[in-house]
């Protein structure tokens, strides 16, 4: 059971890792048809960038099929890559594309770093150009103009005057 909760971590970990040079060389790449309806302003729920999901979807499911009878690492892997499809929707679609209005605005610096890395990312609306391609790891810089932002609005918020 340990050894399958190390190996779920892992694959979340790797997750990242494959969502990252997916984006980058495949989503912005050969497969740009599909991913462009995200990099466009819609009023319609759904998007062709959302057969991803599906994509993911259907892989975990088939390594908990493979995997279940007896329960082995591959169970364990889709349980990992299930654990990353959720932390992407609550993240990205739910927390920043605001897909759903569950969230408010956050003063927490790495979800703000997060947030101001994606709307660098959709500041270019074509195919080539973009910059930081990750969910949950980005470049440090974000975080660190994150942190100024919240320190700015937290001496504003207690009265602090700086010359």
């Amino acid at each position: 059971m340990l050894t399958g909760i190390g190996i779920m971590l892992l694959t979340f970990v790797v997750m990242e890792v494959v969502a990252w040079a997916m984006h980058k060389y495949v989503l912005h790449g050969f497969l740009w048809f599909l991913h462009k309806s995200h990099h466009t302003r819609h009023k319609h729920a759904f998007e062709l960038n959302d057969l991803f999901f599906a994509y993911y979807g259907t892989l975990a499911m088939l390594f908990f099929v493979f995997g279940s009878d007896p329960i082995d690492y591959r169970f364990w892997i889709g349980a990992g890559i299930t654990l990353y499809g959720v932390a992407y929707f609550i993240i990205h679609d739910v927390f920043i594309h605001r897909r759903i209005k569950m969230f408010g605005r956050t003063s927490n610096v790495y979800l703000k770093g997060l947030n101001m890395a994606h709307k660098v990312h959709h500041k270019v609306a074509g195919k080539y150009g973009s910059e930081s391609f990750g969910m949950l790891w980005v470049a440090p810089k974000y975080f660190k103009a994150a942190s100024e932002v919240v320190s700015k609005k937290e001496q504003k918020s207690r009265g602090a005057i700086h010359h």
